[in-house]
């Protein structure tokens, strides 16, 4: 998968900025380089066409509001992490994987169907359960919670973007 506008070096300079953040944030990258190169290689791409990172391994519809779950690093990162001991494509893995105490394993879609996404129902019913004086915002990535009138710009924990903060309470 090849872009015109992407190189080698756009690659290797995203690949020593995301292995630092990762290590940062406590998370490790998958040790195969090239693996890994060619993960980073189609964010960029995604990045190029769609203005935002999606995950290379899913199917991205093109608006940025539909797909804000699935920006890299995506809201499943961590429960995929937990339970498989890596995420969906196999970017972020966990020590285990690293240290090879585990083994690594195909990892099943976590990312519900069109039809199974929340409904404004839901939401307006969960913001009308809090009689804080502020509301609170939640990471959907690493799940950070903050009381505040409006999300962070970045989340201080992992460094995502505020579009990807949901009004918890």
């Amino acid at each position: 998968m090849k872009s015109d506008n992407i190189t080698a070096d756009d690659v290797n300079t995203f690949y020593e900025k995301s292995k630092e953040d990762a290590e940062n944030a406590g998370y490790h990258l998958n040790p195969d380089e090239a693996f890994t190169k060619e993960l980073l290689e189609s964010i960029l791409i995604n990045q190029d066409r769609y203005g935002y990172g999606a995950c290379p391994c899913r199917l991205a519809s093109g608006v940025k509001e539909k797909d804000l779950d699935i920006i890299c690093p995506c809201d499943y990162r961590d429960n995929d992490l937990d339970e498989f001991g890596a995420c969906y494509c196999g970017l972020y893995i966990s020590i285990e994987i690293l240290r090879g105490e585990k083994k690594l394993t195909s990892i099943p879609e976590r990312r519900p169907g069109p039809g199974e996404r929340k409904s404004t129902e839901k939401i307006a019913y969960k913001q009308s359960l809090s009689s804080l004086s502020l509301p609170v915002w939640r990471c959907k990535v690493c799940g950070y919670l903050c009381a505040r009138e409006e999300p962070p710009e970045m989340c201080p924990i992992c460094k995502v973007g505020k579009e990807r903060f949901e009004r918890f309470i």
